[in-house]
C-alpha cells in the first residue's frame, strides 16, 4: 500500500515570491515562539507550543520562487506514544502557477494516517496552511499561535531530553 502524506493546497493571487516569503515567515502563520532562521539554506529553527508539542527542524531545499522543504531533525509531542513520530519527515512547499494564480501545495511527507497523530496533525496543519498562511499571503496578517511568556523554553527541552 502506497503512503497516503498528508496534502492542503491553496490558490492565492499573489507572485511566487511573495508566497515563499510568507512560508518562509513562520513566525507569521505557524508560531510566534519559533527560534532560529526560518529563512537560510541550512538553518534550524525550534518550534514549541506548550508544553505539548516540541519540533526542530532544518531547511533543507530552497529553490527561488518554486520550494521549501524543512526536514524535521527532532520532534515530541506529549499526547502520544510512540515519541519519534515526525523524526525524518519533510515538510514541503511545493510553488507553483495556473489561470494567473499562484497554488502552494503542502506535503507533510511522511505524515501519514498509520500514525497516532494523524488526525490531530491533519486538523492542525489544515488550519495553518488554509487559515493562517493563506491570511498571510493574502492580507500580510495570519493567525500564528501567540508567543508565550518569555518564549522558548529550556526547562522543558531538558525535561523532554531534547537537543536545543
Amino acid at each position: 500500500m502506497e503512503k497516503q502524506n498528508f496534502t492542503a493546497a491553496i490558490e492565492v493571487d499573489q507572485s511566487p515570491k511573495e508566497v515563499i516569503n510568507a512560508i518562509t515567515n513562520v513566525r507569521g502563520w505557524w508560531s510566534e515562539d519559533i527560534e532560529g532562521n526560518t529563512a537560510a539554506l541550512n538553518a534550524e529553527f525550534i518550534y514549541h507550543y506548550r508544553d505539548v508539542h516540541y519540533c526542530k527542524a532544518k531547511l533543507i531545499e530552497l529553490v527561488a520562487d518554486q520550494k521549501v522543504v524543512w526536514q524535521v531533525l527532532d520532534n515530541y509531542f506529549n499526547f502520544i506514544d510512540d515519541k519519534s513520530e515526525w523524526i525524518g519527515t519533510k515538510l514541503v512547499f511545493d510553488i507553483s502557477t495556473a489561470d494567473n494564480k499562484t497554488v502552494v501545495t503542502f506535503t507533510h511527507e511522511g505524515l501519514v494516517p498509520q500514525y497516532e497523530c494523524f488526525e490531530i496533525c491533519r486538523e492542525a496543519w489544515t488550519n495553518y496552511i488554509k487559515g493562517s498562511l493563506y491570511q498571510l499571503i493574502t492580507t500580510g496578517k495570519g493567525q500564528p499561535n501567540p508567543k508565550e511568556g518569555d518564549g522558548y523554553n529550556t526547562e522543558l527541552a531538558k525535561k523532554w531530553q531534547l537537543e536545543a
